[in-house]
C-alpha cells in the first residue's frame, strides 16, 4: 500500500506543557485509522498538527512525497487536500446549507455557482439532507449539522479528511446517524482519521487502532488486537475503565 501520511518524530508543547513526544506514524491510502484515549492524550492536537491548523516544533509531517511542515510552506492548498470536520460543527449560522457547502468551492476554488449547486445537491442527498438544503443550521438538529459539516468538507475533495470527536456534543440518540455516514466513506479512497470516544465503533471501522497515553503512541494495531488482546499496561488500564463504564460493548 502507498503512504498517504507519514509523521516522522512529532513532538508539540503549549508552554511547559509537552502534548506530542516524538510521534511517528505511517498510514496508508484509504486506511481508517481511530486514536482513542484519555482526554488530554493529545488526539485533538494531533490531527489538529496534521490539518497545519498547529504548528509541530519538532519531526516533519508529509501527505505523500510533499513536507508539509516545510518553512514557508503555503497552507491553504494543504487544507484543501486534508479536510477536519470538528466536535462543535462550526457551520455558518447566518448562511443556508447550501451556502455552507458551497462557499469554498465557489470562493476558494472557483467553481460556477451551477458546478458548486450540483455537487452540494449531491452530497446532501447522500445524507439524507435534500429537504434542508435551504433551511438553516439553527432549524437543524445536531446530528443534521454534523452530517452538513462533513458533507461541507467532502464538497472539496480531500484526500485524507480528520474527524475530531465528531459525536461529543451529540445527544446520544443523535450518534448513529452521523456514524452511519462515516461508515458509508470507509472503502473510498478517502483516509480517514478519526479521534473518538466511540470504542465499539473504532473497533468496527478501523483499519487500525493507535491508543495515546500522555502524548505517545502507547501502543497501535489491528482492532481486535488492540481491543481484545492489548499488550501495553497503559492500554489494558484504559480498555479496563472502558469497559466498567459500559463504554465496549458488541
Amino acid at each position: 500500500m502507498n503512504a498517504k501520511l507519514t509523521l516522522n518524530s512529532v513532538s508539540k508543547s503549549f508552554g511547559d506543557n509537552q502534548v506530542l513526544r516524538d510521534i511517528s506514524l505511517t498510514i496508508n491510502t484509504g486506511e481508517v485509522v481511530s486514536f482513542i484515549g484519555a482526554s488530554g492524550s493529545g488526539k485533538t492536537t494531533l490531527l489538529r498538527c496534521i490539518n497545519l491548523l498547529e504548528t509541530v516544533d519538532n519531526g516533519s509531517i508529509h501527505l505523500g512525497d510533499t513536507d508539509i511542515t516545510a518553512v514557508g510552506l503555503d497552507a491553504n492548498p494543504i487544507r484543501r487536500r486534508i479536510g477536519i470536520v470538528f466536535q462543535s460543527f462550526n457551520l455558518f449560522p447566518h448562511l443556508s446549507i447550501r451556502r455552507n457547502v458551497t462557499l469554498a468551492l465557489t470562493e476558494v476554488l472557483d467553481m460556477s455557482s451551477d458546478e458548486a449547486n450540483e455537487t452540494a445537491s449531491n452530497l446532501l442527498a447522500r445524507f439524507g439532507l435534500s429537504d434542508k438544503i435551504d433551511s438553516y443550521p439553527d432549524r437543524l438538529s445536531g446530528g443534521q449539522q454534523q452530517r452538513v459539516a462533513i458533507a461541507r468538507a467532502l464538497a472539496l475533495n480531500p484526500e485524507v479528511l480528520l474527524l475530531d470527536e465528531i459525536t461529543s456534543a451529540l445527544d446520544p440518540e443523535l450518534v448513529g446517524e452521523v456514524l452511519d455516514v462515516v461508515r458509508e466513506l470507509k472503502g473510498s479512497d478517502i483516509t480517514l482519521l478519526l479521534a473518538t470516544h466511540e470504542m465499539g465503533f473504532a473497533r468496527e471501522i478501523s483499519d487500525r487502532v493507535c491508543f495515546l497515553a500522555d502524548g505517545v503512541v502507547a501502543e497501535m494495531g489491528q482492532p481486535e488486537q488492540i481491543f481484545s488482546h492489548p499488550t501495553d499496561p497503559r492500554t489494558q488500564q484504559f480498555l479496563q475503565r472502558v469497559i466498567a463504564a459500559g463504554r465496549l460493548r458488541g
